[in-house]
């Protein structure tokens, strides 16, 4: 790995990380969220709805390669054909049950962010790279997302000071909402999934989502730098498996 050239995104890193995913979600919460205005927090949502996308075929994956746990059938009944979004105005009726992916796209109908080519291009390139990523990474990579990577990176998406909009507010409270599902003590979604383990194999998934997201808004990489040199070697347990 150290003859690759990477791209880092400066940031104070935790040194003590077991993992490089840390880093890269350090690197991630790290970006220059507070400079976004409204219209690219818009293109952020764009990215994260590709991002939804394929935390949702992860999801299944997971399920597939372990279809008596029962925390993961929780976990998916928390995050699709759910109505805990329910109700939003112009988004969700009353009720209405949906994956979570689902009402970011309807999100993104209130914003020409939602119609860009180009964004959308990058979504479906990021979309085809990770969904040829190994099954046991992609099943694994649910329990960085949800037992805390996921609520560190949508804090850090709220730092982004311009939420004006119908579409900016629906994202925001779907936001805030994610955080308050991850992180619910004791009920929470990090505590259905952490029984998975996790190593580097799931790096690829972090890394990928990092540079949709610098793509979709090229501000959030102001201070990225290239460098030769990855944080430290990525770091591989055997197998792969729910413990």
């Amino acid at each position: 790995m150290s003859r690759t050239t990477v791209v880092s995104f400066r940031s104070q890193a935790n040194t003590s990380a077991r993992f490089v995913f840390h880093a890269v979600i350090d690197s991630i919460c790290d970006m220059a969220w507070d400079h976004l205005d409204s219209d690219e927090v818009m293109r952020v949502g764009a990215a994260y709805y590709f991002f939804s996308v394929q935390f949702r075929e992860s999801l299944e994956v997971a399920r597939e390669r372990h279809p008596d746990d029962a925390k993961l059938a929780e976990l998916w009944d928390g995050e699709c054909e759910t109505a805990n979004l329910s109700p939003w105005p112009g988004i969700a009726a009353v009720g209405e049950r949906m994956n979570h992916d689902e009402f970011m796209r309807r999100v993104l109908e209130l914003h020409p962010a939602g119609r860009d080519r180009r964004l959308a291009a990058a979504g479906l390139a990021y979309l085809r790279k990770t969904r040829a990523i190994d099954p046991a990474a992609r099943a694994a990579s649910i329990a960085s997302y949800e037992d805390g990577g996921l609520s560190r990176v949508f804090g850090a998406m709220l730092r982004a000071p311009h939420w004006y909009g119908s579409g900016q507010r629906a994202f925001r409270f779907f936001l805030e909402e994610h955080i308050r599902f991850d992180s619910d003590d004791g009920a929470g979604h990090g505590q259905l999934s952490r029984h998975i383990a996790v190593d580097d194999r799931i790096l690829p998934l972090w890394t990928a989502f990092r540079d949709l997201l610098a793509t979709a808004a090229p501000k959030l990489a102001m201070i990225a730098a290239v460098t030769r040199r990855a944080p430290r070697a990525p770091v591989f347990m055997r197998p792969l498996r729910a413990v």
